[in-house]
């Protein structure tokens, strides 16, 4: 190939850690369609001078630092070549910069940071690919079209590896402090292609594992020398990959079919000729070959190729949502076999993905809808509308990338609970809040007494371990999970008054309490002196609920329940909100698959109410879920949506909802009053 005068997709490329592999990339970019080198960044100045000369760069390149390569109006596109732990923070930096990325893989060590980096990447409209240079080279390609179209029969299992022995346990790869290790250097590699692969077959892009297993080795220095996973995907698909870096493996690729197999004799380095062998039942191998092509200047072209329209997903041979998917897998396999950084420790001190000190920051392309907000009675600080609940976050760094991008969009509101986690959850809150300094900023809700502890003695024990674990002395709004009829409400009261007069709560109420149980704590407090229920948070949404998804739970989605919210104006924490994905999948009639939801919120009213929720999104081009919790927030009555996003993804997709306005018209239309 020869370079392309292709102006409207030509880029001018710097690259930033000036290295091996970047000298692979810089060797081979004079082979891309669109790509020429003008520029080096590195932290060592005599580096990027030698690199520069090494491959020619003259007196108008840009070479210095990486923040010199950053602001030049001369460079489009950057490779980010560094070590692990500092391409999720160059890579945003570039972004925000106006460059495109293609950043070496992994993304970052981490799915929590890798999250953030997707993120900002689609924020900023640029390009951002994951240097997987193996998914651009026809041989790849080939591969993925035999398995789509059946060449091999019904695909069974898959076995990839990339595995070799470093000769000396030393320098990156066996530093924790860099995220060391095989898993993370060259695992993501057979892990990418099993998904690929299976995706495939499964008429996917990629397919995601339903099931995942793994054992392997820790060596003294603390990152993992061999690794084995045991991956299960639809369709009874398997896959085993391994890698390391202390055991030379075959390093191949082989898929079997129930007509044949595939056998791929060099997946990952692709030297000039790489072959594939097919064999099928009764037939002779066949072998292709694929010479000629230069897998680093291809993945150059994936990047100019996806500039504009397509930057938001990114190039087919490797998306942003592979990415992602693939950070999940990794995340598992490291804790499979117990491998966890010291920086990313349930005690460590991470800082923002990007470095940055962390503020509210406006979307720029993405349109998230502004925060709204509200109060509540005896707490001095705004509150977020909706509030983010702290149970779905499996590690420090996935939910400090959690609560960073919330706060980021002007949330500010958290949901605990004594039972999340078994504790855990309130600790990766507290720990989050004592690394950023925000503790006065935000509002906490502290949830306790759950059965079968619900009492007066266990909601003193476990609010108190609750505050420990968040570091924290106060909870700005305490709810008892549950409520135990077989204990007078004023006991209840009693204990609860004194800690608001300790100023370990700031305002109390129940959760899935009934309406007649809160008036009655209320009168009891009233009539001695205490202070009283503040707060609900019951199961409420557009959908009525005909029963619960768990039990002591309770709902106000009745209409003798909404009148006693408006005219009593209690603010309400409501939780699932979208009734257990009824809104979200959206829910069919037809589909009894999932025994729960059909048991709770099948009914023919519900499901006109969710055909009023479509026809009104796609008239203001919102889904039927952002018309659900605009619902929720239109309430004639104080509401603070509770939602439990997994990922940066979905807590973006539940804003939407913030942005919608309904009528008086509207709210009555979509609860079939009109």
């Amino acid at each position: 190939m020869s370079p392309s005068t292709d102006s409207a997709r030509s880029l001018r490329w710097a690259v930033l850690g000036p290295g091996n592999i970047a000298r692979r990339f810089a060797g081979q970019l004079p082979h891309s369609r669109y790509g020429t080198l003008a520029g080096v960044g590195s932290s060592d100045a005599d580096r990027a001078r030698k690199f520069a000369d090494e491959f020619g760069l003259d007196d108008n390149a840009v070479i210095g630092s990486y923040d010199d390569v950053l602001a030049s109006p001369e460079i489009d596109a950057v490779y980010v070549s560094t070590v692990h732990t500092t391409h999720a923070r160059l890579t945003i930096a570039a972004l925000r910069a106006g460059k495109q990325v293609l950043c070496e893989k992994p993304l970052a060590p981490n799915n929590g940071q890798v999250m953030a980096v997707v993120d900002a990447a689609r924020d900023t409209g640029q390009v951002l690919v994951e240097a997987y240079m193996y998914r651009f080279h026809p041989q790849t390609r080939e591969v993925l079209r035999l398995v789509a179209e059946g060449a091999i029969g019904e695909i069974r299992h898959i076995d990839a590896t990339f595995a070799f022995r470093a000769g000396r346990q030393e320098g990156r790869l066996f530093t924790p402090e860099t995220a060391g290790g095989g898993i993370l250097d060259v695992g993501g590699y057979p892990v990418s292609y099993a998904r690929a692969i299976a995706g495939a077959a499964l008429g996917k892009r990629v397919a995601e594992p339903v099931s995942f297993t793994a054992s392997g080795s820790i060596g003294s220095t603390g990152v993992d020398e061999w690794a084995v996973a045991d991956l299960g995907f639809a369709g009874g698909i398997t896959a085993v990959v391994r890698t390391g870096v202390r055991l030379q493996d075959t390093n191949t690729v082989s898929i079997y079919g129930s007509a044949g197999k595939i056998e791929i004799a060099d997946p990952w380095t692709l030297s000039e000729d790489p072959v594939i062998t097919v064999t099928k039942i009764g037939e002779d191998p066949v072998q292709q070959s694929f010479a000629g092509s230069f897998p680093y200047a291809l993945e150059a072209d994936g990047v100019a190729e996806s500039v504009g329209d397509q930057a938001a997903t990114g190039p087919i041979e490797m998306s942003l949502d592979d990415t992602l998917g693939n950070a999940k897998v990794l995340d598992q396999w490291r804790a499979a076999i117990g491998l966890q950084y010291p920086f990313e420790g349930d005690t460590a001190d991470i800082p923002t993905v990007d470095g940055e000190p962390l503020d509210v920051r406006p979307s720029e392309r993405l349109h998230t809808p502004p925060m709204k907000y509200g109060t509540i009675p005896g707490i001095d600080k705004q509150i977020s509308r909706l509030v983010m609940g702290c149970d779905n976050q499996p590690d420090l760094a996935h939910a400090s990338a959690m609560f960073d991008h919330f706060f980021s969009l002007g949330g500010n509101a958290f949901d605990t609970g004594y039972i999340y986690g078994g504790g855990r959850h309130e600790k990766l809150l507290g720990q989050w809040m004592a690394n950023r300094g925000v503790r006065d900023d935000v509002v906490v809700i502290v949830k306790g007494a759950h059965t079968p502890h619900c009492d007066p003695e266990s909601l003193t024990s476990q609010l108190l371990e609750s505050l420990e674990r968040q570091q924290s002395d106060y909870a700005d709004i305490y709810m008892m999970h549950r409520d135990n009829l077989d204990i007078p409400v004023g006991e209840f009261v009693d204990v609860l008054d004194e800690h608001y007069r300790a100023g370990r709560i700031k305002v109390f109420g129940g959760s899935n309490w009934t309406r007649e149980r809160f008036e009655e704590a209320n009168a009891y407090a009233e009539a001695n002196g205490r202070q009283g229920f503040s707060v609900l948070s019951n199961h409420f949404g557009l959908a009525e609920a005909y029963d619960v998804p768990w039990d002591g739970c309770k709902h106000v989605t009745d209409p003798a329940s909404k009148q006693w919210l408006t005219e009593s104006k209690i603010p309400l924490l409501p939780w699932s909100s979208q009734a257990r994905g009824f809104f979200a999948r959206p829910a069919r009639p037809d589909d009894r698959s999932d025994p729960e939801l059909v048991r709770c919120y099948y009914s023919d009213d519900n499901f006109e109410r969710l055909r009023r929720a479509e026809k009104l999104g796609a008239e203001l081009g919102v889904p039927a879920t952002a018309i659900a919790l605009a619902y929720v927030l239109g309430q004639p009555f104080p509401t603070f949506p509770l939602f439990g996003p997994r990922s940066i993804t979905e807590t973006r997709s539940s804003l939407q909802g913030v942005g919608v306005e309904l009528s008086e018209e509207q709210l009555a239309w979509l609860d079939l009053r009109k």
